[in-house]
C-alpha cells in the first residue's frame, strides 16, 4: 500500500512539473485547451485540443486565432481576430469573431466593453490534435462516466 501511495504522488507530481514546465516555456498560462464549442468551424472542431503560446512581444494580427477570458466568464473563449483598433501610443485593441458565428464577439464581452486588450489574452493557438479532447468533454457532459473511469 506504501508503495502505490508513493508510486501514485509520483505520477501526480511529475504531472504537475509537465505542465508548470509547458507554462514557462510556451508563457501561457494554459499552454493546452480544449475546444468547447463548435463556433470556430471549420477551423476547429469539439473536442480538439489546441497547443498555445502567449510571447508578450509578438504582436496581435488579425486572422490569428486566440484564447482569451473576458471578466464575468470562466471558461476561456477560442475565436479568430477580425479587427485591430491600435492607438497612437502604442496600445492595441482588437476585436475577435468566431469563424461559425454571424457576428462578432461584443456580445460575449463586459457589459460596455467593445474591445479586448492584450491581458485579456490568455494564448493564441499555434497547433492542435482533432478530437483529442472529446474525452475531457465525454467526462464533463456524463459525471458517472468520469467515475466509473
Amino acid at each position: 500500500l506504501y508503495y502505490q501511495v508513493l508510486n501514485f504522488a509520483m505520477i501526480v507530481s511529475s504531472a504537475l512539473m509537465i505542465w508548470k514546465g509547458l507554462i514557462v516555456v510556451t508563457g501561457s498560462e494554459s499552454p493546452i485547451v480544449v475546444v468547447l464549442s463548435g463556433s470556430m468551424e471549420p477551423a476547429f472542431h469539439r473536442g480538439d485540443l489546441l497547443f498555445l503560446t502567449n510571447f508578450h512581444d509578438d504582436p496581435i494580427r488579425a486572422g490569428e486565432i486566440v484564447v482569451f477570458k473576458v471578466e464575468g466568464r470562466d471558461i476561456p473563449i477560442v475565436h479568430r481576430v477580425i479587427k485591430i483598433h491600435e492607438k497612437e501610443n502604442g496600445n492595441i485593441k482588437f476585436l475577435t469573431k468566431g469563424d461559425n458565428n454571424e457576428v462578432d464577439d461584443r456580445g460575449l464581452y463586459k457589459e460596455g466593453q467593445n474591445w479586448l486588450e492584450k491581458k485579456d489574452v490568455v494564448g493564441r493557438a499555434r497547433g492542435f490534435l482533432p478530437y483529442v479532447g472529446m474525452v475531457t468533454i465525454i467526462m464533463n457532459d456524463y459525471p458517472k462516466f468520469k467515475v466509473c473511469i
